[in-house]
């Protein structure tokens, strides 16, 4: 399974940025990379290490903000299409 994060925190004060800066540092101590801005991805080996990571990520969710949890399997994952454009 892949388990794939996106967030919206504000940033508007001091603290919005401190408690963005600590989520996505906690993201990436759990293993997720940046896919993209605001997008971490993670893959896990099987359904009690998703439901596992799936309660991190819960445990530490500011208290204001959007965070979605989306899991995929490893074929839909395979399937997934990704589109550059030209370097300026």
């Amino acid at each position: 399974m892949w388990l794939f994060v996106f967030f919206d925190l504000p940033t508007e004060t001091p603290k919005d940025r401190k408690n963005y800066r600590i989520f996505r540092d906690k993201l990436q101590k759990d293993g997720f990379l940046m896919q993209q801005y605001s997008v971490y991805i993670r893959h896990c080996m099987s359904g009690e290490n998703t439901d596992l990571h799936i309660k991190r990520v819960k445990s530490f969710v500011p208290e204001k903000g959007n965070v979605i949890i989306l899991q995929i399997t490893d074929k839909q994952f395979a399937n997934m299409l990704q589109l550059f454009g030209k370097l300026s």
